[in-house]
């Protein structure tokens, strides 16, 4: 189902449009990469050679995992994909062309993945198939959830085209130019739009989708944005109480005063280390929103920069608040009126290997979650396999 926005300006459009394009000014010194590492979209060289040896030696959960993905219908030897040339996705209601592209890209990733673990060159072949025949097809995206369906599809894509493009010579020339091409035609005007009054999970997902194809298109402009885009909207969207009384509102928006705060909150006027904008409207897309920032943080890690660290006591307040009332535990009266909807994917498990994993953090609640929910597949949206790929795999950038 497609995240609703709610809109609290006057007069604003359901569209968000705007040209959101990155400024043209060069990056702030240090943050974007003088050379960019690939492959290092969400997931690093060392990691995959971390999955392929967990998979050979038929070690838990990775062995799991990758059987679990292996056979899912986005790793079928015959997968077709369904291009359109115009993908129009209106609010919860989007046309069969949304549904097939978001399948067709996280079922390009999935092929890539297989390949980099297995080594069998049709899975790349496969990947290669379902980007060419979008490459050669899509034109542009339109209807009220346009910018959400493109942070997506398109953050899936960025992650295919980089796992394949790192090391199979077979896809080169102009079919990667057009792949590129398509990116930056049909999917960046739309990932880099101004949303300041939508629901947060909108721009999060958007700086997703927007740093991995930063990343793999080596544009050091469009990397800095996202990482200008992230530093604004997580302080924004997760509370910690050295915030003040209420929480950061939105960058660039209208919601400021107290009460706009709290209807934008969904009526939440309580605030608490670790509570999130989307809290009281349900988990789901707060899983959302914890998986694009660690998608995110993750791939700056790959990149040399950690935005991690900046986050951290935010990050893992969110997450172990979160994950305490998704494994059963009542929700106080304080706290959405006692009425919480646990609706939470597999969506925490980027997060959990880099704070507990490499900074060495405790997440007790995280961590429960996480095993409860292994091996986790995919939202079907935009997040897939991470248990296969960062479930115990701390491995340095």
């Amino acid at each position: 189902m497609l995240a609703a926005v709610l809109l609290l300006a006057a007069g604003a459009s359901a569209c968000g449009s705007g040209s959101g394009a990155p400024s043209a000014a060069a990056p702030p010194a240090g943050t974007a990469p003088e050379h960019f590492t690939h492959p290092g979209v969400l997931v690093g060289k060392a990691q995959l050679a971390a999955v392929r040896k967990h998979v050979a030696a038929g070690q838990e959960p990775w062995k799991t995992a990758y059987e679990d993905m292996r056979a899912s219908k986005y790793a079928a030897p015959d997968y077709t994909p369904h291009p359109a040339k115009t993908v129009a996705c209106a609010s919860n209601a989007g046309t069969d062309a949304c549904v097939a592209e978001r399948e067709d890209a996280i079922a390009a990733y999935t092929q890539a993945l297989m390949w980099q673990i297995s080594g069998d060159t049709a899975y790349a072949d496969k990947a290669v198939e379902i980007m060419d025949a979008w490459s050669k097809t899509v034109k542009r995206h339109t209807r009220d959830d346009a910018d959400l369906q493109t942070a997506w599809s398109g953050s899936s894509w960025a992650r295919a085209a980089e796992l394949v493009h790192a090391g199979y010579p077979a896809w080169k020339g102009p079919e990667v130019q057009r792949f590129k091409w398509m990116l930056r035609r049909a999917y960046l005007p739309d990932v880099t739009a101004n949303v300041p009054d939508y629901n947060g999970n909108w721009e999060l997902a958007m700086t997703d989708a927007a740093m991995g194809m930063a990343v793999f298109l080596e544009d050091r402009d469009l990397y800095a944005d996202a990482v200008r885009r992230y530093r604004a909207r997580v302080p924004a969207y997760f509370y910690l109480a050295s915030d003040g009384a209420l929480p950061k509102p939105p960058p660039g928006g209208t919601v400021k005063s107290a009460d706009q705060l709290a209807t934008y909150w969904f009526g939440q006027r309580t605030y608490r280390d670790g509570v999130g904008q989307e809290t009281c409207r349900n988990f789901m897309h707060i899983g959302y929103s914890l998986a694009a920032t660690a998608h995110i943080a993750e791939t700056a890690w790959h990149q040399g920069l950690d935005l991690y660290r900046e986050e951290a006591d935010r990050l893992s307040a969110a997450l172990e608040f979160h994950s305490r009332y998704q494994l059963g535990e009542a929700a106080p009266r304080w706290l959405c009126g006692g009425k919480i909807t646990r609706t939470m994917g597999p969506d925490v498990e980027v997060a959990l290997n880099h704070l507990q994993g490499r900074m060495g953090r405790a997440l007790p609640q995280t961590a429960r979650l996480a095993a409860s929910q292994r091996p986790g597949g995919t939202d079907d949206l935009f997040v897939a396999w991470e248990t296969l790929t960062h479930a115990g795999n701390p491995t340095p950038a």
